[in-house]
């Protein structure tokens, strides 16, 4: 089923047009974003001017034709804060519905809270719940406090960044006084919030939008050596974070716009961004923050799901599983091979444990790894390891971080052959050292268990690892004939002889 969900936003209409799987997961088609500001307009006067409305309709219409252009099933299509406080909010929806024939839903602060929280609870890991979350839009701030198994408690309040900006910020650049109104606003209407989350005992804070996810990414090069292909689950320190709000609150709009890194179309707010970002960390008392790519709309999409099926993660991990297996159904992979590499890989990191410090978290990506180690097939079989790493890097995995993924990304890039290395692998070079010999680690491992399973027949039914003073010894148990599977090990070993500092050797 084909859903569009339309976020019609006080800074943006966005657009995302995504193929819907009873499950909950979903493989995005279209995102599409329309940037108007409708809440300047209403910020200064409550009202919508008659050329936002033009500008308003123009974008639904353009929305709808790519919607029907992928003959979408079901479209949900919201209104937030702008149209929701202009004194002409009603009419200027009533002139959408009829020059677009899109039917629109205006909603109140308290459902965009909920449906921004579904959006976090799928796709974010929930480590150290509870999580407070905060969503600064164009006109409108969402705060809410959940975990894995739901939301607890949600507020709205006026902090977005547009609706700020025009109210108070005069100068450029921003001079002391509009910093400090800026600031005062942002406690005056945080403080209480904070001081009604403090009972929940929250253990990490997440932002999501693209206010706050760009004043992430602009520190994104502080945590890592370049910045993330994706910035999903990046955690960046208040440390980290001091400098860009530094910069974002002293340059001119013109220094803005050309600041390496960020949209110049959001130049003109992140001013106001970077402040309410500083008073929130400041006040909910937290010195870290966890992006979330997913947001709304991802929110409308997962709502519009469970209108027509029941699903439920079972454990906040469990997302992590279902975003591999939807990326590994997405390009056709062979389902029972992958299954034998994932089960031998995780037999053989739980035997040869002694050789190893690698925890629980290294056996999970070991096994994610297993799964997505050939969907480069479905681009080429040739070089089909380069393909295999890029679908994973580009693959927008739900609850990993992005050293993780780029973890992932580099087991499918050298599970075939050559040496793991930040010379030949641009992910590689970002990855710490300790990440980088770990990654190598389990590298080692996965070759051998794809060797195990060389003839793709599921030959092997069980496999053992011995580890002993002068060697490692594979067991293995097979009904049939193991001579390839024998010969796929063989010519797999040398990593792992490296890496471990054993010989590897297979008897029956």
């Amino acid at each position: 089923m084909r859903i569009a969900a339309l976020d019609l936003g006080s800074n943006s209409f966005h657009l995302i047009v995504v193929e819907a799987h009873p499950d909950g997961s979903f493989d995005t088609l279209l995102r599409e974003k329309d940037v108007l500001r409708l809440a300047d307009g209403v910020a200064r006067t409550h009202r919508i001017p008659p050329d936002d409305i033009e500008a308003a309709v123009a974008s639904v219409a353009r929305m709808r034709a790519h919607g029907e252009a992928l003959d979408v099933d079901e479209w949900v299509v919201y209104a937030t804060s702008a149209l929701r406080e202009a004194d002409n909010g009603a009419e200027v929806v009533d002139v959408i519905e009829a020059e677009t024939g899109v039917g629109v839903q205006v909603i109140t602060g308290l459902d965009e809270a909920r449906l921004i929280f579904a959006a976090v609870r799928a796709s974010v890991l929930l480590d150290k719940p509870p999580a407070v979350c905060i969503d600064q839009g164009g006109g409108s701030l969402e705060v809410s406090v959940g975990d894995a198994s739901g939301m607890l408690w949600a507020t709205s309040v006026k902090l977005g960044a547009a609706r700020l900006t025009a109210e108070l910020v005069q100068c450029d650049p921003p001079s002391d006084h509009d910093i400090a109104r800026l600031r005062a606003r942002a406690e005056e209407l945080l403080a209480p919030i904070a001081t009604a989350t403090k009972r929940f005992r929250p253990g990490m804070l997440v932002g999501t939008s693209g206010t706050l996810t760009s004043l992430a990414r602009l520190a994104a090069p502080r945590v890592a050596a370049a910045t993330p292909n994706a910035l999903h689950q990046l955690t960046v320190s208040a440390e980290e974070l001091a400098p860009v709000h530094q910069q974002m609150q002293t340059m001119s709009l013109e220094q803005r716009k050309g600041f390496n890194g960020l949209d110049a179309r959001r130049a003109d707010i992140i001013t106001a961004g970077s402040v309410v970002l500083q008073v929130a960390m400041d006040l909910f008392e937290f010195d870290e923050l966890t992006v979330s790519e997913w947001s709304m709309r991802e929110g409308m999409v997962l709502d519009a799901i469970g209108h027509h099926d029941a699903y439920e993660w079972v454990d906040p991990r469990s997302m992590r599983r279902e975003s591999v297996q939807a990326l590994f159904r997405r390009y056709g992979g062979n389902e029972a091979h992958a299954h034998q590499v994932a089960r031998f890989a995780t037999a053989i990191f739980d035997d040869i444990a002694p050789l190893h410090s690698l925890g629980p978290v290294d056996r999970e990506l070991l096994e994610h790894a297993a799964w997505l180690h050939d969907i480069g097939e479905h681009v080429a079989v040739d070089n089909h390891d380069r393909h295999t790493a890029y679908l994973i890097e580009h693959g927008r995995l739900r609850g990993f971080p992005p050293e993780e993924v780029l973890m992932l990304a580099s087991l499918g890039r050298f599970h075939r052959r050559g040496t793991p290395k930040p010379s030949t692998y641009e992910p590689m070079r970002q990855l710490s050292d300790e990440d980088r010999e770990r990654a190598t680690q389990l590298v080692a491992i996965l070759r051998v268990a794809d060797g195990l399973d060389r003839s793709h027949t599921d030959t092997v039914d069980v496999v053992t690892a011995h580890v002993l003073a002068d060697k490692v010894e594979l067991v293995i148990d097979g009904g049939g004939d193991t001579d390839l599977e024998r010969w796929g090990v063989r010519r797999k070993r040398g990593l792992f002889e490296k890496v471990f500092g054993l010989p590897l050797e297979i008897r029956d």
